[in-house]
């Protein structure tokens, strides 16, 4: 047998009576995901659901190690690739070595594969194991084994811990005005968002603006002495400026994506996201941990840069929290409906995705959070995203972002409302960050049952925000 027809028969499968031929393994990959618009426009999704089916038998029959023997993009000429290979510790892979990919899904749905068990064997998992396994996977899955991973990380308050939400308070505004941004964070603190980080996407990214932004969060982080973390979401290079300038830097913050040529589309590589972490860590901002990266991310990223290399975009989303855990983070989240209908069409293939992006990451290792959003000109509402919102916190999602009315002003699209984390917290029971929840007590903006008070004559912290804005 040649060697191209012994290629062809490992990648085939019978199925309803029919042969289902793959060309290679990031065929199998791409034809076995779940049916989106991105895959369908770039040509690699599967062209029915039987071979969808097809794709899926014969990825469960392959062994976990093909992927350390297989490169998706060669080694030789991306520095993703290379990363994950060279940081793969064979150690931790070991108890799940034995495994074929249909294998591992049945071990990370038994008993045996418990929050310890994942914990060890994290650094022995690559991106693309982690993909092709939530392949197989239901949402019911995804969320099981999610709910099982745990992820902490720590800064000015501790974030991931069994049975707590963390939320980051995005008040963007159309024109950086810090008197309006002051207002929203005001209004996001008195909902009880805020602990993961208070973070300003700047309408105006540069040096100047990213110092006086930080400067407003810091005064007001400061003044009413709250346990958490500030960053604006600039380049990367420009928080190294900000920081050779003496800014108020607690977070660094990238986008980042699966392959060496979607990043250097952001502008960046791993060697500045190295520099970027020595100086933050250098300030030692952090009281309870030094946990300084925050990386953002989202299916259709490296596709709509045409720096996929054939990878679905699900597998090659999954490649970037390679990069993301390489440096420790805080946070990670993926901006799942941001990109828009051409990636991810609809409220199902959106919700999906937030499932499959959460999965991969915290088995990875990955403190992963969600901004559960979609665009306007998306076949989606608020009812898929309340869905979204109440799976992923059933699923142990480490933080979810929040803007004033659900509704971005600034960068247009639809996300969670302060008011949505009230539902989330009464709901299930989830609390923000221990430290957090201190300060809340402390400043009495709950009640005896922990709960959030209503603007009001008993809420004393909001009487104080007044007088203070008055004066």
């Amino acid at each position: 047998m040649t060697m191209l027809n012994a290629v062809m028969a490992r990648y085939a499968t019978s199925f309803g009576g029919e042969t289902y031929r793959f060309d290679d393994l990031k065929t199998v990959m791409a034809c076995a995901s779940a049916r989106r618009s991105g895959d369908e426009l770039a040509g690699l999704a599967a062209e029915s659901d039987a071979q969808r089916v097809a794709a899926r038998a014969v990825l469960a029959d392959l062994p976990l190690s093909t992927f350390l023997n297989e490169a998706l993009i060669p080694y030789e000429t991306d520095e993703v690739t290379r990363l994950i290979m060279d940081r793969h510790d064979a150690e931790a892979f070991q108890p799940v070595a034995h495994l074929t990919v249909g294998g591992f899904r049945d071990w990370l749905l038994s008993y045996e594969a418990d929050s310890a068990s994942l914990r060890a064997i994290a650094s022995g998992l690559t991106p693309e194991m982690v993909a092709a396994v939530s392949k197989l996977m239901r949402n019911q899955d995804l969320i099981a084994v999610s709910r099982k991973c745990q992820v902490v990380t720590a800064f000015r308050n501790t974030l991931g811990l069994p049975g707590r939400l963390g939320t980051r308070l995005q008040p963007n505004h159309p024109t950086d005005d810090l008197r309006g941004i002051a207002a929203s964070t005001l209004d996001g603190l008195l909902y009880g968002t805020g602990d993961a980080v208070i973070g300003i996407n700047p309408a105006t990214d540069n040096v100047p603006n990213c110092l006086a932004l930080l400067d407003m969060l810091d005064g007001l982080r400061q003044r009413y002495e709250i346990p958490t973390q500030t960053c604006v979401l600039t380049h990367v290079t420009n928080s190294i400026e900000v920081m050779n300038r003496g800014g108020a830097v607690d977070l660094v913050f990238q986008s980042v994506a699966g392959s060496e040529a979607a990043n250097a589309g952001f502008g960046i590589n791993l060697a500045v996201l190295r520099e970027a972490r020595d100086a933050a860590l250098a300030l030692k901002r952090g009281t309870v941990g030094q946990d300084v990266m925050y990386f953002e991310t989202g299916q259709g990223a490296a596709l709509s840069a045409e720096a996929h290399f054939g990878l679905d975009q699900q597998t090659i989303e999954a490649r970037a929290y390679a990069v993301a855990r390489e440096f420790k983070p805080l946070l990670v989240n993926t901006v799942v409906g941001f990109i828009g209908p051409e990636y991810l069409y609809d409220g199902k293939q959106i919700i999906r995705a937030g499932l499959e992006d959460h999965f991969c990451g915290k088995l990875l290792g990955v403190p992963m959070g969600c901004d559960v959003c979609y665009t306007n000109h998306a076949e989606a509402d608020q009812d898929d995203m309340d869905t979204l919102m109440t799976l992923l916190t059933a699923a142990g999602v480490t933080f979810v972002i929040t803007v004033p009315g659900a509704d971005d002003v600034m960068l247009n699209y639809q996300s969670l409302s302060y008011h949505d984390l009230l539902y989330l917290r009464a709901t299930f029971g989830v609390k923000p960050a221990p430290e957090f929840e201190l300060w809340l007590e402390k400043m009495d903006m709950v009640d005896r049952q922990g709960r959030m008070r209503l603007p009001g004559p008993q809420n004393k912290m909001l009487h104080r925000l007044i007088n203070a804005a008055a004066a």
